[in-house]
């Protein structure tokens, strides 16, 4: 029997809540699905995400990858450890005008000192816009930062 990929337990409600104040509620990222090994949200096509030309900048489609991977980071750790972004890459395929642009998750590679991430992000007629690969650090997190949870 395969072992779970999340270690926590949240829902999208709860990962919008924490995010609300944070660049991804400011430019409108909303987690959608949390499947059983991967993540889903999306990001509106609007004033906040588009460059001059009208099309979703290049960087807040990097800000929707990294947002997916380092949310799964989160989900698959316990509250003593903590991952940090140590490398991205985007390859944009072609642009996005209108609506929302979604994104989806998964792994390719969840260890104990690095998790690799693939992220894809489509328009909403399905058509892939952008291939991501995010690599996180796990490190430990500093005592002070690590909740106690109630009894």
């Amino acid at each position: 029997m395969p072992v779970p990929l999340w270690k926590k337990t949240a829902s999208c409600e709860d990962i919008n809540r924490t995010h609300a104040q944070t660049l991804c509620g400011r430019i409108g990222i909303e987690f959608v699905e949390i499947g059983e090994d991967f993540l889903r949200a999306r990001m509106p096509v609007d004033h906040r995400t588009v460059q001059p030309m009208g099309i979703v900048h290049g960087g807040a489609s990097v800000a929707l990858a990294e947002t997916l991977g380092s949310v799964a980071s989160w989900l698959c750790l316990d509250d003593s450890k903590a991952a940090v972004g140590l490398e991205i890459n985007a390859n944009h395929l072609r642009p996005a005008t209108k609506g929302w642009v979604y994104g989806r998750c998964s792994p390719i590679h969840v260890g104990r000192t690095t998790h690799v991430w693939q992220i894809e992000l489509n328009d909403e007629d399905g058509r892939r816009t952008c291939v991501s690969r995010l690599t996180m650090a796990v490190i430990d997190r500093p005592p002070e930062q690590v909740r106690v949870k109630p009894a």
